[in-house]
């Protein structure tokens, strides 16, 4: 029978599904290897052929380590709570929960149907209370934990509290708020319950504080910098605003030293790793502190306001963290964050105007557009000054967006002539350029690292840069002004969202502070709500929940009506996908987050495919996650993804009709093919790329996709109606979107899978080309014609195969292991279409030959493949557990070589004679072939010149 595809594929995936094929053990003598995807968030329009491309990378591999010999692990979950469920859910009324159900029947329908060898008995969902709950209980742990620099880990928080009930606060290095206080034992024990949580919270490694964030008012929520773009926000376009808030945050930064360090020990790409030690920032400079010009009392830290000349309790000057200090003689502005916490006070009432439209216009931006924005020179004066700290120059004080809050202390010392942005701030408002080193004509980039000396100042005068730098520390450390600082750039990660799907934070609030339930009371379930809107008095969703409070144990159990508010903020997106893979080593697991037992044998991600785009959310939160559970006993490895690899993205191909706009301007229902439009004055319409094959126009289905066009006329060419075509980003709004279940009804899942990675390197963004997988699909009949005979009938012989055959055998056995191990898929499937046409061309049908074949293209094409290992009389088993064929290289030796034979010049035949025939062996074989002597016509020849291993020619 010829190649039925859809038959095999629903017969096999039936099979995989009743037998568990791809179960794994947590118990296997087998090496293990642990192939993970990033998991998806399931949304309502299902998958497109985009999306499956680095699935069918991931079980490529991961069906080959199992034929090599290990134990495998190749689960699948779902990203499950999130913003789109959400906004569907206020839009309909509808609960998330039922929209994602329906949306993850849709994803598991299709991701079964492409024949995926995951694990499904593993399956996860982040918004499932059994999951959450391990989220919540991870969260809890954090928040009894705090980062003890001199041991470079995280602790209980109950090992600080005993130092402060014996030491105090002395002794103590410690990743923490500024604002710790200091105090003896004994000040300690006297401090109330709640001035002790009030201090602790300053070391917790999850925390509340007020911070600046991305508001969408539209969405009612908190936006992280990577959701927002240009001021709006991603999903929705909706304006987005700086904005301060009590928030949920995570001391990533604890982490930062380590975060860095970690990547010199993975295998990622290394793009990716040089993302992320850029958002990490790491820098060594020094900490310096300006004084405010009006001090009230400077032993004090006290202040007096510009404005109104008040004692505000508030530092007597502005610190700045800087990587030059040497150039602190060059200082001539001070630039401060609009959100800093000093810019109120320091705004004198002539300036507060322009301060206060300063600020609003700034809110409009998201903290990546202002980074990124280097050209514009916008700011406003404060009307305060500080002081040189060394030479007692007066600067003044400004703001500007490029100065973030968060980075560093939220302000930065201007020096024009060494800094190209603060020199077009300086030129755009009129400020003072002064010269540091003995360069003329400075305008921009002057770098005493690289030439001239310092000017300016006598006691670097002359020095070299590491030199003055040092001699620069040393006098602020003197005059107790400044010191040497290693710097961060990222910041807390903010650990909150104003919204209703996601996982409740497991936190109630008593005195004001916020206290955690007990673990047996975990999961905190989330609430019924009649609607997903923040309350008519602005709290978010949780808000509306009735009945929704917190009691504790003691208060029940003496019938006390006692009770507190629970946390009305969710965890963030990426709060369940921070630890996921953990829970696939033991996802039954109903006492903890996996045992102790599962987490030994599979101990970390071996193989980690995933989008580049999540380099420094997902995948650094991830890494910051992995390290406090070792910090805690409950991970193994310091990094949870050995290797990653980024897959590529695979690109829309748009097709286009031509509307024919009349001599009015006005467009016509008459369409104008491709090759015409020169002749024409057209306009472009994308058109649907299901009604186009190979860019010809179906145009009984245009006419039928849209009313407006079931009367629309053709200007064709060679009869047929040709579009255009132009590549770009697949999205429904370009009508370029290909559904896989159309292509696997039409050609099957294997043809899918095989022409997905036949389109290029993994690695690399393709476009996505339909007109192509006609070819795959033909080579799979051809493959599927090597077992049959001419009426179809399945006919495999059990002869011992030839040198040639063994030959093409071994070729391809070896091509495809290389090129799995490398990761290079796209080569494999040229290489099987050379291997079956060899074997066509040899009417190749030899057992030992063809059941080998099977096992090496079963990872690409695993429908056809357990097929035909069935109809080869492996009935019992599956060929997932098949041994990989062992490459032999002998057969690759060439121990024959074809002889051209030329006659006075002119090749006229070939002879295949051993390679080990001497030269005269050679002629005298070459002399008695029946073709030679076909050609000598019974002459003797004059000369016959043997060159071994090349060719004979014989002169007549």
């Amino acid at each position: 029978m010829d190649y039925q595809f859809k038959d095999i594929e629903k017969k096999w995936q039936q099979f995989w599904a009743d037998n568990n094929t791809f179960r794994a053990d947590n118990n296997s003598s087998k090496p293990k290897y642990y192939v993970l995807d990033m998991f998806p968030y399931p949304s309502g329009a299902g998958l497109h052929v985009g999306h499956p491309l680095g699935y069918i990378a991931s079980d490529i591999f991961a069906r080959y380590k199992r034929n090599k010999g290990f134990n495998v692990l190749h689960p699948m979950g779902y990203d499950s709570f999130g913003l789109p469920a959400e906004q569907y859910a206020i839009q309909t009324g509808q609960h998330p929960s039922l929209t994602t159900e329906a949306n993850i029947n849709t994803y598991r329908r299709q991701l079964d149907q492409i024949g995926f060898s995951f694990d499904w008995s593993r399956e996860v969902r982040t918004s499932s209370p059994d999951y959450y709950k391990w989220t919540q209980w991870i969260f809890m742990q954090l928040f009894n934990s705090w980062y003890n620099k001199a041991a470079e880990k995280a602790e209980s928080i109950d090992s600080l509290v005993a130092h402060f009930e014996s030491n105090g606060s002395a002794g103590i290095v410690a990743v923490s708020d500024e604002d710790t206080l200091a105090f003896t034992a004994d000040e300690w024990k006297a401090f109330s319950e709640k001035a002790k949580q009030e201090e602790l919270l300053k070391y917790r490694l999850t925390y509340l504080r007020e911070s600046t964030v991305n508001w969408c008012a539209a969405l009612g929520t908190v936006l992280a910098n990577d959701e927002v773009k240009d001021g709006f926000s991603e999903r929705g376009g909706y304006p987005v605003e700086q904005k301060k808030m009590m928030q949920w945050s995570m001391r990533i930064t604890a982490y930062a030293e380590r975060l860095l360090q970690g990547l010199d020990k993975i295998d990622w790409p290394e793009p990716l790793k040089e993302m992320q030690r850029n958002w990490i920032g790491k820098s060594v400079g020094a900490s310096v502190k300006f004084p405010l010009e009006e001090v009230l009392d400077a032993s004090e830290g006290a202040g007096i306001s510009p404005a109104t000349g008040t004692d505000t309790g508030t530092p007597s000057y502005i610190e700045v963290f800087t990587t030059r200090v040497d150039t602190i003689f060059g200082v001539s502005f001070l630039v401060i964050a609009p959100e800093h916490e000093l810019v109120a006070e320091l705004t004198t009432a002539e300036q507060k105007a322009d301060i206060d439209a300063y600020i609003a216009q700034t809110k409009k931006k998201s903290e990546l557009d202002r980074m990124a924005d280097t050209k514009t020179v916008s700011g406003a004066f404060t009307g305060s000054y500080v002081t040189n700290p060394l030479n007692g120059d007066k600067i003044p004080v400004w703001i500007a967006d490029y100065v973030l809050a968060g980075y560093g202390t939220g302000a930065v010392m201007a020096v024009p002539s060494g800094d190209q942005r603060d020199y077009l701030f300086a030129k755009h408002f009129d400020l003072p350029i002064i010269q540091i080193i003995d360069i003329q004509n400075i305008e921009t980039e002057a770098d005493p690292t690289k030439e001239g000396k310092y000017v300016n100042s006598d006691f670097i005068n002359g020095l070299g840069y590491k030199e003055a730098t040092a001699a620069v520390v040393a006098k602020l450390e003197e005059v107790g002004l400044g010191k040497a600082k290693v710097n961060f750039r990222m910041r807390d990660a903010i650990f909150g969202r104003q919204r209703y799907w996601g996982e409740p934070v497991p936190v109630y609030f008593k005195d004001g502070l916020p206290q955690l339930i007990q673990e047996s009371e975990l999961p905190l379930l989330l609430p019924e709500i009649d609607k997903y809107l923040p309350t008519e008095t602005g709290e978010p969703p949780l808000g509306r929940a009735t009945d929704w409070s917190y009691q504790s144990q003691e208060s029940r159990d003496e019938n006390q009506d006692e009770t507190y508010s629970y946390e009305l903020s969710t965890m963030p997106g990426w709060a369940g996908s921070s630890w996921y893979w953990y829970r696939y080593m033991d996802a039954d697991n109903n006492t903890e987050f996996a045992s102790e037992k599962a987490i030994e044998y599979w101990k970390d991600v071996d193989l980690y495919i995933g989008g580049s785009e999540h380099a420094t959310g997902h995948l650094l939160y991830s890494r910051f996650w992995n390290k406090f559970l070792k910090d805690i006993g409950k991970a193994i490895e310091e990094e949870p993804f050995k290797k990653l690899i980024n897959q590529g993205m695979i690109q829309g191909r748009s097709n286009f009709v031509y509307r024919l706009i009349d001599a009015e301007g006005r467009g016509t229902n008459t369409f104008v093919s491709h090759g015409l439009i020169k002749e024409h004055k057209t306009s472009p319409i994308h058109v649907d790329v299901n009604i186009v094959e190979n860019d010809i126009l179906n145009i009984n289905k245009f006419k039928a996709w849209r009313e407006d066009f079931a009367d629309a006329e053709f200007i064709l060419e060679n009869g047929k109606y040709i579009c255009g075509v132009e590549v770009e980003k697949m999205s429904k709004s370009k009508f370029n979107v290909v559904n896989p279940d159309d292509l696997i009804e039409r050609y099957g899942a294997d043809t899918l899978r095989m022409y997905e990675m036949f389109l290029g390197p993994l690695e690399q963004s393709k476009p996505w080309n339909t007109n192509g997988i006609e070819g795959v699909f033909k080579f799979l009949r051809k493959f599927w014609r090597l077992f049959h005979d001419a009426n179809w009938n399945f006919t495999v012989s059990n002869d011992a195969p030839t040198k040639a055959e063994l030959k093409a055998l071994h070729k391809i056995i070896k091509k495809v292991e290389e090129d799995i191990e490398r990761f290079s898929f796209n080569t494999s499937v040229s290489s099987f279409m050379i291997a079956v046409n060899e074997l066509t061309d040899l009417k190749c049908n030899k057992r030992a030959i063809l059941e080998n074949l099977v096992i090496v293209l079963a990872p690409y094409a695993p429908h056809i493949a357990e097929e035909l290992w069935s109809l080869l009389g492996n009935a019992e088993g599956t060929i997932s557990t098949a041994t990989y064929p062992k490459f032999q290289p002998e057969y690759l030796v060439e121990d024959e070589f074809a002889y051209p034979i030329s006659f006075n010049g002119k090749v006229r035949t070939n002879i295949s004679l051993p390679l080990t025939m001497e030269a005269a062996d050679v002629e005298a074989a070459v002399l008695a072939h029946a073709d030679v002597q076909k050609h000598l016509d019974g002459k003797a020849p004059k000369k016959v010149i043997v060159v071994k291993g090349r060719i004979v020619n014989v002169v007549v």
